[in-house]
């Protein structure tokens, strides 16, 4: 089954049972400054599933664009990937496991066809230290719908063998396990739940693919084994527990249930698949990988074409959601996973300069259900082309370099040179120093990049200073002119005008906003002119620090006002006496009067150019 049918199968499924369709938010998270990528259904729910109220209702269902940078090494195997979408639905006080357990089998069983003889269940065995019982209701939810199956589903033990490997019994459908595997919270097991954190107990659905068991993994095969047998497919969170302050746990007043559900799982569930790089979106990119190395994905390098095809499926989506490739931040690990595919290529024996070819057949795939990634297809295009081409200017002379190293071991400082000279992440690095059989001292490498990141980094501190390279006269009048641009994009375009990010050196300023189309030359002139004439009307640079709430009330407008505290300062152009021209959320520094930017000349737009879908960008100068 297409993942096109599974996902439109699981949204229509739970509108019907009086769930509201919610759209799939952005892989850059818009209010949750902890973490730099969207990694589940859950995630921008969040608030909701803590008590506040949504806007669309106590039942919501959608599938959500997720990615886990911690998975990057994991791919490769049949089953991990770093992009996948997760279906999820939830109930914010209303069901509970009464329906969400035989709504789960139903659409397996019934609406994607699964043999119920080929799902198997893990169960919370519950935590005696901290009086939480096991799920016992859930447990015989699952018996029953089994037996109208006519299957005799019989609960296990698990218990720990001494190589620390964990055996089922014989026959068993239903396996036990501890708070590791099926407890859910924010904090992880009870134990490490700080007052008033709630949680809950989860049962999950493995599909099995009948699979021989690899004994590396273990004597015994079990669910949670990672052999490839089975496959996790969904996983129903209730949470109905609350931490108190004396460490014992009571009832929540508000239960809520929190699906997640892996598409692409499912989708190679529906094959009988295990290699879920055999699903349609996935598989298209693998064949034509194969057309163009003329070398088979069955054969000893399918490892690589999955991480090829994987990274730049990833990198796709990322650069459709603005996430371009850059040294710092969220875009480190578009840039990561775009250099790491293009060394695979090359090992496969791909064409140089190619990877950029294959981004339609992603985005074909996609067109229905995410018409963003299809409308952006030219720019995703471009920034893949322009990063193959930049990293294989400095690949050639980093490999000649990483050649003369002779010794068994690359030193931390070695590896930080080849990260910052030439671009290589340090995964890279590390993958080609083992074709070598050369160890690379990690930990020195960390402590390296914690130097370099605390000194030169444009790091989140640096954001609210506007991202400034150096606090240098010319970098400070720049910075400036940024708050002079962005009011100006707005006066000439549009309200819809934001800022997205912000380069300044001594010598030019860069500055990405939103907006949908290319600027006409009329609309960058008026721009410029509007700039030059706020400089030229020496309007004084002030400062004030308020509480948020009363900044957001007075107009105040900024991209980072989510990461301020209580407090923040705000930076406004011009006065009572010449009018206000611009009030921005800001750390500074900045000059005192506008005036002082015309010392050097005029300001001049230099170019401007897209970013990706509804993002553009200015370089401007003063000269």
């Amino acid at each position: 089954m297409k993942i096109s049918q599974v996902r439109m199968k699981y949204l229509r499924f739970f509108a019907e049972r009086g769930h509201t369709v919610l759209l799939s938010a952005s892989l850059s998270p818009e209010n949750d400054p902890t973490t730099l990528f969207t990694g589940s259904g859950m995630q921008p729910l969040l608030p909701y599933l803590l008590g506040e109220k949504h806007p669309q209702g106590v039942r919501l269902v959608n599938s959500q664009k997720c990615f886990r940078a911690e998975d990057i090494e994991e791919v490769g195997d049949n089953r991990h990937t770093t992009f996948f979408e997760m279906l999820g639905n939830w109930s914010l006080g209303d069901y509970f496991k009464q329906e969400q357990i035989p709504w789960f089998f139903e659409f397996l069983t019934k609406e994607i066809g699964l043999d119920p003889h080929n799902l198997y269940i893990t169960i919370f065995a519950g935590d005696e230290k901290n009086k939480i019982p096991r799920d016992a209701e859930a447990v015989q939810l699952w018996k029953r719908l089994f037996k109208e199956q006519d299957i005799d589903a019989k609960d296990v033990e698990l218990f720990t063998e001494r190589q620390g490997g964990e055996r089922g019994m014989q026959n068993g459908r239903i396996f036990y396990y501890n708070a590791k595997k099926n407890w859910w919270s924010r904090a992880g097991i009870p134990d490490n739940m700080p007052t008033g954190e709630p949680g809950g107990p989860d049962t999950e659905v493995f599909y099995d693919f009948g699979t021989e068991h690899d004994t590396a993994y273990g004597a015994h095969c079990h669910p949670n084994c990672d052999c490839g047998r089975f496959m996790e497919i969904g996983n129903s969170v209730f949470m109905e527990y609350l931490k108190n302050a004396d460490g014992t746990f009571s009832k929540l007043p508000q239960r809520n249930v929190d699906f997640g559900g892996g598409l692409e799982r499912i989708a190679a569930a529906s094959e009988n698949d295990p290699d879920i790089f055999k699903i349609d979106v996935l598989y298209t990119v693998i064949k034509h990988i194969e057309e163009l190395s003329s070398i088979s994905y069955i054969g000893d390098k399918k490892k690589l074409f999955r991480i090829v095809t994987d990274h730049l499926r990833g990198a796709v989506f990322m650069i459709a959601d603005g996430i371009i490739p850059t040294n710092t931040d969220a875009g480190y690990f578009t840039r990561r996973l775009l250099r790491r595919a293009i060394l695979h290529m090359d090992t496969i024996g791909m064409p140089k300069n190619i990877l950029s070819s294959l981004v339609p057949h992603i985005t074909k795939a996609y067109s229905e259900a995410y018409p963003n990634v299809e409308n952006a297809k030219s720019i995703i295009v471009q920034e893949i082309k322009e990063e193959e081409e930049r990293f294989r200017k400095t690949l050639e002379r980093g490999l000649k370099e990483f050649e003369k190293i002779q010794s068994a071991e690359l030193t931390g400082k070695q590896a930080f040179d080849l990260y910052q000279t030439y671009g290589f992440p340090i995964e890279v690095t590390e993958e080609l120093a083992a074709k070598k059989n050369v160890h690379v001292n990690r930990k020195a490498f960390d402590k390296e990049m914690q130097k370099h990141q605390q000194t030169s980094r444009i790091g989140a501190e640096k954001k609210f200073k506007g991202g400034l390279a150096d606090h240098s006269d010319m970098s400070v009048k720049y910075h400036t002119a940024t708050h002079l641009l962005q009011q100006a994009l707005r006066t000439i375009l549009g309200d819809h005008v934001f800022q997205k990010g912000s380069n300044i050196t001594p010598e030019r300023l860069r500055f990405d906003f939103t907006h949908g189309k290319k600027m006409s030359d009329e609309e960058k002139r008026n721009v410029e002119n509007l700039v030059n004439q706020k400089i030229s009307e020496a309007l004084p640079v002030s400062y004030q620090i308020m509480p948020i709430e009363e900044a957001k009330k007075r107009g105040a407008i900024g991209l980072f006002d989510d990461q301020y505290g209580d407090e923040v300062k705000i930076y406004q152009v011009g006065d009572t006496a010449s009018g206000i021209f611009s009030l921005e959320f800001c750390g500074g520094p900045h000059v005192q009067n506008t005036k002082e930017l015309g010392e050097k000349g005029v300001f001049k737009i230099q170019k401007e150019e897209a970013v990706s879908a509804g993002i553009r960008r200015i370089k401007a100068v003063i000269q």
